[in-house]
């Protein structure tokens, strides 16, 4: 899942739990609680094992640099 299609589900789950809220509540509010919830909600998401699909990809980035240069080494 990549981070825009996570945090646009996460949106849409909170904004349909308190739609009857957000009529009262201002637009600027919400938006302010999701910036607040978003890293909050990320770290839950990392602790239950997902990470998000840029953080993956650094890391297997670097796992494939790595491989690489043992490979090399080995070879030399």
């Amino acid at each position: 899942m990549s981070d825009k299609d996570l945090s646009s589900a996460i949106r849409s789950i909170i904004e349909k739990e308190i739609n009857k809220v957000s009529k009262l509540v201002p637009k600027e509010a919400l938006n302010n609680i999701e910036k607040n919830l978003s890293p909050q909600i990320d770290q839950i998401i990392e602790k239950s094992g997902f990470v998000k699909k840029s953080k993956y990809q650094n890391l297997k980035d670097l796992v494939d640099d790595l491989e690489k240069r043992i490979n090399q080494l080995e070879k030399d």
